[in-house]
């Protein structure tokens, strides 16, 4: 008997099945070994003998480890079937390592959808484990704890924060830095004149030929003056133009649409994705519903679009097959494997309705008809441009009207478009018309606004910051740690976050910044393509950086202790809160010379923090003796609950998660961790 291993242990079940009883299909559980905590700095990483990383069994999977040595003695050869990227390929590594396998004894395997046909067709083309793709996911983890082990202790002992990573840290200075730009715009007034019409509105644009720009109401009063309400007909341009179809998704678009849409925090939208990935029972088959979800390619296989074609046709018609359409060619591309489709296209989200859950549903249902349409001609609209004067000043209004819906046909729900229908003015018998109305109308100028998760991924991903399966992750981080917060769906940086970003740019401008992060994406493709050596990489990152870190912690003001407006009973220097092991407690400033700790009833009962402002959330009793947990910055902060906060933070709405008997659920919405 064979051995198949893969990542996840609902996969076994299936992929088993698919395969037969000729093997035996067991998972991992994911990672089994990480860097150690040993070594200069507790970094795992011997630095001095060539960046040699120290790997340590993960707690709890000695067990794991145990089960698969056995199994692996026992079989004629061991499959590693991690998923089909550089975190799959590590995985399928260590696995290899730490069960002494050699060459003889195993192969890899890879396929980018749980299906019958896509597994046992990858079983009959294995290869050798990349080991390029393993160095530049080693090289990438390695940085990971460089920069975050030695930039968290920085932050911990000189500020409010308590951790800094390598694009964490970029993404909250996009958000600072946004926030920053909002507060110091400057709104400049501007007037806008229309003229009212029964059927349309147009807008003035230019006085002859030169366009016009109204700063002030005295201004659209003097235009408004010269005008009347007869208009002529200068122009009808009418245009038939396409309007361009949609790309297949990638994991940053979907999370960016499933956020529009359906208001899904990335960490919700990859969560079911990866439930449908992995597979679903629908009556007659457990199947994965669609191809794997962590991917920035948008490439579809030739045999999908072969039948999504044909279904086209069945369907629409051959006039609404589109062309594939190329994609732009961008930075940080890896085309390991396709965009994110449905594993049949026959396989409509209405035929398995009843064996999704409504957020499965929405999902399945947006990536299908996303990979449909993607496949179908572009639409086609009518544009209508109608130019009026009216003495010397120029009116201008547009519309348009689709005559052909081509790829709308399936996708018209998921885009914001209404058709303007402007009025046929070929059959007047003047070309004079009459207004209702002739308006002026203030505006003034809008900063730009403020990142939503939607927007904040799009922007990472168009600086080439961080992978589309670290996306969700980084979001989280810098929710947990109250670095932002969340204000109708859109990220505010916290007073940590601003102290935090501060500091980095201080002392470590050159490293944190978009333009390094994003080159250091490059330099990890580099090695995956065996193009560039990874301890050059490492080498040439760490002597630039760790002087920068002792110079920090050298150089950094630490930030002075918060007075509580109270003073010691024992000297009379002011109380101040300071953090310790066991969280905040009240203590004199004039430490070590006085050593006075405040006693409190509450002193150890740190619960996690406040998601709000960044203190404690600390067991309170109410005035009839109830226990409570509420923020320790009150009345600053008003924060409580009635149940006991976990830490935890909700993946749908960002609120912390409490244990409410014996469920752990959301404080703010219906959300029920499983």
């Amino acid at each position: 008997m064979d051995l198949v291993i893969v990542e996840s242990p609902s996969k076994t079940k299936t992929i088993g099945k698919y395969l037969g009883s000729n093997y035996k299909v067991v998972s991992s559980k994911g990672h089994i070994r990480d860097l150690a905590t040993t070594g200069k700095f507790g970094l795992g990483i011997d630095i001095e003998n060539d960046f040699k990383p120290n790997y340590t069994v993960i707690k709890g999977k000695s067990n794991v480890i145990k089960e698969l040595k056995k199994d692996a003695s026992n079989s004629n050869k061991v499959y590693l079937a991690t998923d089909p990227d550089r975190e799959g390929e590590a995985i399928s590594w260590h696995i290899y390592d730490t069960l002494n396998l050699n060459d003889k004894d195993y192969e890899r395997v890879v396929f980018n959808e749980i299906t019958h046909d896509a597994v046992v067709n990858a079983f009959k083309s294995p290869r050798k484990i990349d080991t390029n793709l393993v160095k530049s996911q080693e090289t990438r983890r390695m940085l990971d704890r460089i920069i975050g082990f030695r930039l968290s202790k920085l932050m911990q002992s000189k500020t409010g924060g308590k951790s800094a990573g390598r694009v964490q840290s970029v993404a909250l200075k996009l958000i600072v830095d946004r926030e920053r730009e909002i507060n110091a715009f400057v709104p400049e007034e501007y007037w806008t004149i229309k003229g009212i019409f029964p059927e349309f509105e147009a807008t003035l644009e230019k006085y002859k030929t030169k366009k016009i720009e109204i700063e002030s109401e005295k201004e659209a009063n003097d235009i408004l003056s010269k005008l009347s309400k007869s208009f002529t007909i200068e122009s009808i341009d009418k245009k038939e133009k396409n309007k361009k179809g949609v790309m297949p998704f990638t994991t940053s678009t979907l999370q960016q649409a499933c956020a529009n849409k359906f208001n899904f925090g990335a960490s919700k939208t990859m969560r079911i994705a990866q439930k449908l990935y992995e597979s679903v029972d629908i009556g007659t088959e457990t199947v994965g519903l669609i191809t794997y979800m962590r991917t920035d390619s948008l490439r579809l296989s030739d045999v999908f679009v072969t039948d999504a074609h044909k279904y086209i046709i069945k369907n629409f018609g051959k006039e609404y097959v589109g062309a594939v359409k190329k994609a732009k060619t961008t930075q940080n591309i890896q085309d390991a494997h396709e965009a994110i489709r449905p594993t049949s296209i026959n396989r409509t989200p209405e035929s398995i309705k009843e064996y999704l859950t409504p957020d499965e549903y929405k999902v399945y249902s947006i990536i299908y008809y996303r990979a449909l349409a993607s496949l179908m001609a572009d639409a086609k609209v009518l544009a209508t441009t109608i130019y009026l004067d009216n003495n010397d000043y120029k009116f201008k209004a547009t519309g348009q009207v689709l005559v052909f819906n081509g790829y709308l046909s399936v996708y018209d729900k998921y885009v914001d478009s209404e058709d303007v229908i402007l009025p046929d003015f070929e059959g007047y018998k003047t070309n004079v018309i009459i207004s209702d109305d002739i308006i002026k109308e203030q505006h003034f100028t809008k900063p730009a606004p403020r990142f939503t998760e939607a927007s904040l991924i799009k922007e990472l991903e168009s600086l080439g910051i961080g992978r589309p399966s670290t996306y969700a992750k980084i979001l989280e981080v810098i929710k947990e740690r109250a670095y932002v917060r969340l204000e109708d769906k859109k990220f505010i940086p916290t007073e940590v976050g601003f102290e935090i970003t501060d500091k980095l740019q201080e002392f470590f401008s050159n490293i944190i910044n978009v333009e390094y992060t994003a080159n250091m994406e490059t330099d990890l493709d580099l090695i995956a393509e065996d193009k560039e050596n990874y301890v050059k990489v490492l080498k040439s990152f760490y002597e630039t950086f760790e002087p920068l870190v002792k110079k920090a912690f050298d150089e950094m003001e630490k930030k002075a202790p918060e007075e509580t407006g109270e003073v010691c009973p024992n000297c009379g220097n002011p109380l101040v809160i300071r953090t310790g092991k066991y969280g905040k407690f009240t203590a004199c400033s004039n430490y070590p010379t006085c050593k006075y700790i405040k006693k409190e009833e509450n002193i150890n009962s740190n619960i996690c923090e406040c998601p709000s402002c960044g203190h404690n959330i600390v067991e309170k009793r109410s005035k009839k003796g109830k226990v409570f947990y509420g923020c320790d910055n009150y009345p600053k902060c008003k924060n409580a609950y009635w149940d006991k906060p976990t830490g935890e933070t909700c993946p749908n709405c960002n609120a912390l998660l409490v244990e409410h008997g014996k469920k752990i659920k959301c404080s703010n919405c219906d959300y029920v961790k499983e």
